[in-house]
């Protein structure tokens, strides 16, 4: 069987904890997490001519992920966003402005490399800024056209979203993942009001959006699974939780290759709650390569 090929979009970072700076972004961690269960994985983002953008790519290398689509930027410096934990391991982040992975272009190798392509990721951060966010929308638009999935990981981060960019990313979907903190803010930029069951929510957005999936994680309490079918609930993998930074990343990584496998979706959504509470019980969003 041939390995899943998927494109990841967006953003290169380094989260800056008080204890010093850990490799991260969505959009990376995705990638890493899904060379890792399989995939064969091509990352599209920007990274400075500087230290840390070496650090990255030598990272993402390490794991496996194909940087050749990664711009090099003269003019902005790679991406960092200042993490702080509280005592429960949920992060907050003031991620800083100007990076290099806002300023990502459309070039004829990222064309050729779509058209290849089993699935592509993406989320709400990574089009923060012109041009990543036409460029981005330029590849779903090419995909969407040739019937290839496309997995948004909403992702929210303020101030970087509205209304308008929500729906204009879920437009460009065929698979929705979100949070439960997430769901208010996605149904109302939707039109769609809350059900005091999520999972009627859930299929509302299904409907509504004209998507083929849409999952929910649930921190602790595990996940839902919702298709035109059929309503999947996991219970959550009980873990000792350091920081959940990542841990999304991960779910998301195990429900695309999932996916492009054909596992049934009971059989995904375990494995995804599985490898996200194993990222929970570990610091930083990825496994160390030492």
């Amino acid at each position: 069987m041939n390995r899943p090929s998927v494109l990841s979009c967006g953003e290169v970072l380094w989260d800056l904890f008080p204890e010093g700076p850990r490799f991260g972004g969505a959009a990376a961690n995705f990638a890493c997490h899904a060379a890792l269960l399989g995939g064969e994985v091509t990352l599209l983002s920007a990274v400075g001519t500087d230290a840390r953008g070496d650090q990255a790519l030598a990272i993402l290398q390490g794991f496996g992920v194909d940087t050749a689509l990664i711009q090099r930027s003269g003019a902005a410096s790679t991406g960092s966003v200042g993490v702080s934990v509280d005592a429960a391991g949920k992060p907050s982040f003031e991620i800083h402005a100007g990076s290099a992975w806002d300023r990502v272009a459309w070039n004829a190798a990222l064309e050729a490399r779509v058209a290849k392509v089993d699935a592509i990721y993406f989320g709400t951060l990574g089009q923060r800024s012109e041009p990543s966010r036409a460029t981005i929308r330029q590849a779903l638009r090419l995909a969407q056209a040739r019937g290839i999935l496309r997995v948004l990981d909403i992702n929210l981060r303020k101030p970087f979203h509205d209304a308008a960019l929500i729906r204009d990313s879920i437009a460009l979907a065929s698979v929705l993942k979100l949070s439960d903190d997430e769901l208010p803010e996605v149904a109302a930029a939707c039109g769609l009001a809350l059900d005091a069951q999520p999972e009627n929510t859930l299929r509302a957005l299904l409907v509504r959006c004209g998507l083929t999936l849409v999952a929910m994680t649930r921190g602790a309490e595990g996940a839902l699974l919702v298709s035109a079918e059929a309503v999947i609930r996991q219970p959550g993998i009980p873990t000792t939780v350091v920081d959940t930074v990542g841990a999304g990343d991960s779910f998301t990584a195990a429900l695309v290759i999932g996916l492009l496998k054909g596992e049934t979706h009971q059989a995904l959504l375990r494995r995804a709650c599985e490898i996200a509470s194993a990222v929970c019980a570990q610091p930083g969003a990825v496994p160390s390569l030492a």
